[in-house]
């Protein structure tokens, strides 16, 4: 049986890498990457890891739409997952407008094109940011788009709505947007990890602080919550990739444009994320406690029974595991 190509933007990224070491065994891929926040080199690492080289690497910005079009009239891609887009909270609040180019107008273009070529199955790498500050645990049920706090969030909600308007005006699209929530760790080779150049997120800055051996600087310990600190659901990174193999497989019997949280369903607060990172890796963290970091919500943990009940995923791995493959990503 042939293997159908699978167009995955962003591909070299931390999540989109592993979506690639994901879906290889399985199909063919394209990686369309400016390389903004990665390197090429990561795919090597994808076929080291897999020992497969069914993957073509474009070193093409989305916005470009000359050689976009050229790679889908010579490839035909069955599917795309949009991974590509600036992610940074903090980032976002002091450079919106590069925020909006590139997450909102690039999903314009890349649109245009799937739409040109017949391509009308999407993945969309959406997040939990899309609920502002709707009551946690979140279900896709809850409220979206309503006290967003950020520009980055704002983008991915703008781009929710026009998925869900592009379907709804031509019933040949069938578009998964799936919800992520705060995705740690690395594949267990340890050959592929989040960038730590300057990192917003608090894995990435745990791990920095280790490399540095510096003070993690922990945002605000006065939060409504148990223990006074920010409330996430963390998601291994590899249980992530499986949800996108999870909606691949759905996708063709989904109609319109549907949305899933992919998450642990647990919260964890920041400093129980911390403390289980020191006890499963066996170091110490040195921190202090910086005021309140604008952008950030106090408890943020979702409903992922949906993704259980209509594409049969649900996440295998633990905090400990989580934590445990973050750093060993550190070691190589």
């Amino acid at each position: 049986m042939q293997r159908q190509k699978i167009l995955i933007t962003g591909g070299t990224g931390y999540i989109g890498s592993h979506i690639c070491i994901t879906l290889i065994s399985k199909y063919d891929l394209l990686v369309v990457d400016n390389l903004s926040n990665s390197e090429a080199s990561i795919i090597e690492k994808i076929k080291n890891i897999s020992g497969r080289d069914e993957i073509t690497f474009y070193a093409v910005d989305l916005r470009d739409k000359t050689n976009l079009d050229a790679i889908f009239q010579q490839h035909m891609p069955y599917a795309v997952i949009h991974c590509a887009g600036l992610k940074s909270v903090r980032k976002s609040i002091t450079d919106a407008l590069i925020y909006y180019q590139n997450n909102v107008s690039c999903t314009i273009s890349l649109l245009e094109v799937m739409d040109k070529y017949g391509c009308n199955k999407l993945i969309f790498s959406s997040s939990g940011t899309v609920y502002g500050k709707s009551m946690s645990p979140l279900s896709e049920e809850s409220s979206v788009g309503m006290g967003i706090t950020n520009p980055y969030g704002k983008t991915k909600f703008m781009t929710e709505q026009i998925l869900e308007d592009v379907s709804a005006s031509n019933k040949k699209w069938h578009i998964i947007s799936l919800r992520y929530f705060n995705p740690i760790g690395a594949h267990h080779s340890g050959l592929i990890s989040e960038s730590l150049d300057a990192p917003n997120n608090l894995m990435p800055m745990i791990l920095k602080t280790l490399i540095d051996d510096g003070t993690l600087r922990i945002y605000g310990d006065d939060y409504d919550t148990d223990d006074g600190y920010c409330v996430r659901d963390f998601i291994h990174v590899m249980d992530l990739a499986e949800g996108h193999m999870c909606a691949l497989e759905k996708i063709n019997i989904l109609q319109g444009w549907n949305a899933y949280n992919l998450g642990y369903g647990k919260g964890v607060s920041v400093m129980e994320l911390i403390r289980t990172f020191m006890a499963s890796n066996d170091v110490k963290i040195k921190y202090d406690i910086a005021d309140r970091r604008g952008g950030d919500v106090a408890v943020s943990y979702c409903d992922a029974s949906k993704a259980k009940r209509d594409l049969n995923w649900e996440t295998r791995m633990s905090l400990e595991t989580m934590c445990r493959d973050s750093y060993r990503s550190l070691q190589r």
